[in-house]
């Protein structure tokens, strides 16, 4: 058990330091869940703008070959620094429990040792992405007519970068831990504009390619990294970011290994299934996997309702695991799956008629949208399914329990997801194999569910040695 030394200078001094973010110990559960979930959304739509403005930019003023290139190096770049996203999330974890019981030492010095473990480790990430990129890409199949070298550039200019990422996401993962969701927005809205700006001036100015792109996309999350960097020391007292001073605490360090190592591993196979699947659609040409990569851009759109709230409910239940209120972890577990099952209906009705009209945006090419078509309507009629199984996962997250989400995702992306799609692809044709996402979804959503309904997740809270013994003594 983690014994914690609780703040004691009175609660005014909290309010007063943690003005902006949002206590979700206390309150109605759809409401906070649901205005939380807000600027996630917001910055969402933000961030796959940000995305999409690259696959549009070099779809229509480069060609789909460019249009392909950039989409398919994304699984690697996710790969590679998925160990440190995993890191990332445990902080975030930690972070909201320890502010649900009101330890700011430990909030503060979580967030200066994964500061740390960031600058250190961005180093052999940066060479070990530049040195694996290419082998990486020729794996998956990617065509060598042109496609398989614009690939290898973007790859290489965005590892360069790498750290305005990781920062970026490092800054977003605080706040959210301490319940503030709104400033990771000014966050994207910077990033966003530069990106857009940059995008069209190196690109259709100056002719860069996708040289252009990449180079755009490193710069847009540097500036907005330092920017946050500036505005979080500034406007929250008890966090003193500072890039170059390293303050490094062994134990906190462990818990976040403990909590991010199983994500790490989880995103990590995540994108291992997303390659080998990313192989399979290569092998049919560059429209096709341009149709691919147009699509993911669109489903990515629908997806976020459900990744908003799945944030917002991991929050939630770590602030409330952290004040030892179990009672509110299950409120707002029903609360979360209303909102994010609900959304995902709605949108997937609105989407799918329309997916061909979506797909115009990217490129003219009838070969192109009827590859992207294909995908589009072969996962949004399960969105429901999906929404499940994510928000179940956020509440094992937020209280603590990371191994049984890597399980299920491992589960549902390598015994079903992809084998199913390479049976499909045999037997019925490429345009059926986006069929095996709902095969997927279905057995990770058993093994979640079923540990969900068993209860002992209750018990991997890092403050508390066991949920249920500190309700008892309430």
């Amino acid at each position: 058990m983690l014994i914690i030394r609780r703040y004691e200078k009175g609660e005014s001094f909290v309010k007063k330091s943690l003005a902006g973010v949002t206590d979700m110990t206390s309150g109605n559960p759809y409401k906070l869940i649901f205005a939380f979930s807000i600027p996630l959304l917001i910055g969402n739509v933000f961030q796959q703008l940000y995305n999409m403005v690259d696959s549009i930019v070099v779809g229509n003023f480069v060609g789909e070959k460019a249009l392909a290139a950039v989409g398919t190096g994304f699984p690697i770049i996710f790969m590679l620094s998925s160990l440190f996203m995993g890191l990332g999330i445990g902080a975030t974890i930690m972070i909201s429990q320890f502010y649900g019981a009101k330890d700011i030492d430990s909030v503060e010095n979580t967030i200066n040792t994964i500061y740390s473990a960031m600058m250190i480790g961005t180093i052999p990430l940066t060479i070990i992405g530049i040195v694996l990129g290419g082998p990486l890409l020729q794996l998956m199949k990617v065509p060598d007519d042109g496609t398989l070298a614009m690939a290898k550039v973007y790859l290489i200019v965005v590892f360069v970068g790498m750290i305005g990422n990781l920062g970026f996401n490092i800054n977003s993962g605080i706040l959210q831990g301490l319940g503030d969701s709104r400033t990771s927005l000014l966050f994207l809205l910077i990033a966003t504009i530069i990106n857009i700006i940059l995008d069209l001036l190196f690109t259709v100015a100056f002719g860069w390619g996708v040289f252009g792109v990449a180079f755009a996309t490193i710069i847009a999350q540097f500036c907005s990294w330092i920017f946050g960097i500036w505005f979080i020391n500034k406007n929250f007292s008890f966090i003193h970011i500072q890039v170059f001073k390293f303050k490094f605490d062994p134990a906190l360090f462990k818990k976040a290994m403990k909590l991010g190592i199983p994500s790490g591993i989880q995103q990590a196979l995540f994108s291992i299934g997303i390659m080998v699947m990313q192989a399979l659609v290569n092998s049919y040409g560059s429209a096709f996997m341009a149709g691919f990569n147009g699509a993911n851009k669109i489903d990515t759109f629908a997806f976020m309702p459900i990744q908003s709230f799945s944030t917002a409910v991991t929050t939630y239940v770590g602030q409330n695991v952290g004040a030892a209120r179990i009672d509110r972890v299950k409120t707002g577990t029903r609360s979360g799956l209303v909102l994010s099952i609900g959304s995902s209906i709605v949108i997937s009705a609105a989407i799918y008629p329309l997916s061909a009209l979506f797909m115009r945006m990217f490129n003219q090419n009838p070969e192109v949208i009827g590859g992207g078509v294909a995908y589009l309507h072969g996962v949004l009629p399960f969105y429901a399914l999906l929404a499940l199984l994510f928000t179940l996962n956020a509440v094992l997250r937020g209280a603590g329990e990371m191994t049984i989400p890597m399980v299920s995702t491992f589960v549902s992306l390598w015994f079903a997801r992809v084998p199913v799609a390479y049976l499909i692809a045999q037997h019925w044709g490429k345009e059926y194999i986006y069929l095996s996402y709902a095969v997927g979804w279905f057995f990770g959503a058993v093994i979640t569910v079923t540990y969900y309904k068993m209860g002992r997740w209750k018990n991997k809270s890092v403050v508390h040695s066991g949920i249920e013994s500190e309700n008892a003594m309430i």
